[in-house]
């Protein structure tokens, strides 16, 4: 049987059909459907009115010019006009649904929430990235070189943290025009210029000078590179004298006998250092009470607010022969800058400015020398707390002093005492020092 209707096989078929025409004749032209619509109905008119009287379709239909014998399609209503052809809905897109269907037709809306969350992600992402980069780059920086653990016989820990900050004559990294332009002398070695102890603690910010000429006595300790012990003598000598015998932790171990206050960490700066910071932070503006000179530190100041660079700050924080009370005045001019430095570096447009704080980051960091714990935190923590002081948040004194012995200034010791009682005990400082 054949599967043709009315058992049409191949040979009988009509000839416009099947794998081309054996006929003499092309296959007529089809007519093409057209589409029939009525007029568009006004705003508010209701559906199927039309203006002009009579019934508009709902919709449109595709008509055949005629129906076609061979297929039996007559009228065919395909929808199109409704976007149903590809399952749409009355958006009027193409598959997809993000190109327009037509001029006069809206497209999606931007997905504005969605644009937005995904910027922050980036910028969010990126800031995390650029921090945790700059952490790790500044903390390759820091000169861990010193080693606390080597001190012995230390007193018990108290509230808060103790700083022991020194700055010192080191002419390390310094030409010979630089130690002409600074009036740093050649001298080989390096002793203490200035020793402070700044305390962070529940009794507030405390910054403390100790007077290099301090009357103490060195006690027993433990060589830092030979690590035989020394037995003290009972010999008293000045301050900075435990630094030239044999560095930074015979320094913190005298200290800390003779005022009974842990010391938590160890900062130190040279002459170099400091003049870079000061450069790089792009000079230190200070008030001077009272102009000064001295030829042996380049200093020569007048009275007035003003901004020094490198050169002029060591000048201006090493000065002791122009005044009276030397030593005093000095540990005061120290206090007031390092304040003043620590203020213009924690301001915001040093922070927020990084064509000014990566400078400043090397130019501090690489010549920092700390003790081996010290962290970038502690670092922070340590400058918060100085500009706090600054900003009279804090107290900023000399040790107590009763008198003097052969070149050597005493301290008073019951105010030693109660002094270092209230920091150790978180109270508020009521002792007043020189």
């Amino acid at each position: 049987m054949s599967d043709w209707p009315q058992g049409r096989s191949d040979d009988n078929r009509d000839p416009r059909y099947g794998r081309g025409s054996t006929g003499a004749e092309p296959e007529g032209a089809r007519v093409m459907r057209q589409v029939r619509r009525g007029p568009a109905a006004p705003p508010g008119a209701p559906p199927g009115q039309n203006p002009y009287g009579g019934h508009v379709p709902q919709q449109p239909s595709y008509v055949d010019g005629g129906e076609d014998p061979a297929s039996g399609y007559g009228g065919y209503d395909s929808g199109y006009n409704t976007g149903q052809v590809y399952g749409g809905g009355h958006g009027g897109s193409v598959p997809g649904g993000d190109a327009p269907a037509g001029p006069g037709v809206r497209g999606p809306r931007p997905n504005w929430r969605r644009r937005i969350k995904w910027t922050a992600i980036t910028v969010v992402t990126v800031l995390v990235v650029a921090s945790v980069g700059t952490y790790f780059w500044a903390d390759s920086k820091l000169r861990r070189e010193v080693d606390m653990s080597t001190v012995i016989d230390r007193p018990a820990a108290g509230d808060g943290t103790n700083y022991l900050i020194v700055g010192s004559d080191s002419r390390e990294g310094l030409t010979a025009q630089d130690k002409k332009n600074l009036h740093t002398g050649s001298a080989e070695g390096k002793r203490t210029d200035s020793m402070m102890i700044l305390h962070v603690g529940g009794s507030g910010d405390t910054l403390i000078s100790l007077p290099r000429d301090s009357d103490v006595e060195i006690p027993t300790f433990k060589g830092s590179e030979s690590g035989k012990t020394y037995k003290g003598t009972g010999k008293r000598t000045k301050l900075n004298a435990a630094y030239a015998e044999d560095g930074p932790t015979l320094l913190v171990r005298t200290v800390e006998f003779n005022t009974g206050l842990h010391i938590d960490h160890y900062v130190e700066i040279g002459f170099a250092g400091f003049a870079n910071i000061v450069d790089a932070v792009g000079g230190v503006t200070l008030d001077i009470d009272k102009g000064f000179s001295d030829k042996w530190s380049g200093a020569d100041f007048k009275a007035g607010k003003q901004t020094l660079n490198g050169e002029q700050a060591l000048a201006y924080v090493r000065t002791r022969h122009a005044f009276a009370a030397s030593d005093l005045q000095r540990t005061k001019n120290q206090q007031k800058f390092l304040s003043a430095l620590a203020h213009q570096v924690a301001t915001p447009s040093t922070v927020l400015n990084p064509f000014k704080l990566y400078p400043t980051m090397g130019a501090g960091l690489d010549s920092l020398i700390v003790d081996k714990d010290m962290s970038l935190w502690n670092l922070a923590s340590m400058f918060w707390a100085m500009k706090g002081v600054s900003s009279g948040d804090g107290t900023s004194m000399n040790m107590p002093l009763a008198g003097s012995r052969g070149g050597n200034l005493l301290w008073d010791k019951a105010k030693v005492k109660t002094l270092v009682d209230e920091l150790n005990s978180g109270k508020k400082v009521t002792v007043k020092g020189n």
